[in-house]
């Protein structure tokens, strides 16, 4: 049996490179308690937003909540 130094798995980092400065800089916004954005920004006045206000106020209010699609209107033939 011999002791062989396992080399790490994956692709190598390069620690200069710009990716590797910015990983860092956003590790120091999180440690200094600052806010790191995700994602794209959600719009405050979209249809989408005041259809889940209006959700949330109502899950507040105690009602209770239907998910899923609501059921299609009978069509007379």
């Amino acid at each position: 049996m011999s002791n062989e130094v396992k080399k790490s798995k994956g692709r190598p980092t390069v620690e200069g490179s710009a990716r590797q400065a910015r990983l860092a800089a956003r590790a120091a916004r999180v440690a200094a308690g600052g806010e790191v954005k995700r994602g794209r920004p959600a719009v405050a006045t979209s249809a989408r937003q005041a259809k889940l206000a209006a959700q949330a106020a109502k899950v507040a209010a105690g009602e209770t909540i239907k998910r899923g699609r609501p059921k299609a209107a009978p069509v007379a033939a």
